[in-house]
């Protein structure tokens, strides 16, 4: 009785690890592309949170209390229970002003940082999403200039998301 030996050819082999590079070639592109449109969605969501805090304190400061007191600074208006500080009726910039008042955790864990900011007129907050270049995944908040104008966003900085 002749035993027969199994397995695979070495071509066969061959192929097989051919196949996966170049499906492993195709792939490791998309997969990057996929992490920078996921940093981009994350800015934006955040813009979005800003947006949505700075109309709803100007509300809340405009239908709480007299306006008039809203321009004085320090002012804190009391939302959800945390103490948003607020100049020219607007949240400040920097995170007792626009940033708690939307929300947003600053940590490495929530891929979050600011740099700049301040709690007086004209102040400007950037915020960026952690990742490959935070200052350019990033935008910038300037707060309330005068007690007629809003606060101004800046547009977003998607290069090194």
């Amino acid at each position: 009785m002749k035993s027969r030996q199994t397995g695979f050819t070495l071509i066969e082999l061959l192929v097989v690890i051919i196949i996966l590079g170049v499906l492993a070639a195709t792939a490791l592109p998309r997969y990057s592309a996929l992490q920078s449109q996921a940093r981009i969605a994350k800015l934006n969501g955040a813009l979005g949170a800003m947006k949505g805090a700075v109309a709803l304190t100007h509300g809340a400061c405009l239908a709480t209390v007299t306006p008039i007191s809203c321009t004085a600074f320090p002012f804190n208006l009391s939302m959800e229970g945390q103490n948003v500080t607020l100049i020219n009726q607007y949240p400040t910039a920097d995170t007792n002003g626009i940033v708690l008042a939307a929300g947003i955790t600053l940590s490495t864990q929530e891929g979050y940082a600011t740099s700049g900011g301040g709690a007086s007129q004209g102040a400007v907050l950037t915020m960026q999403v952690l990742g490959n270049d935070p200052a350019n995944c990033s935008y910038t908040y300037t707060a309330a200039a005068a007690a007629t104008l809003a606060p101004v966003f800046g547009p977003l900085l998607v290069s090194g998301c």
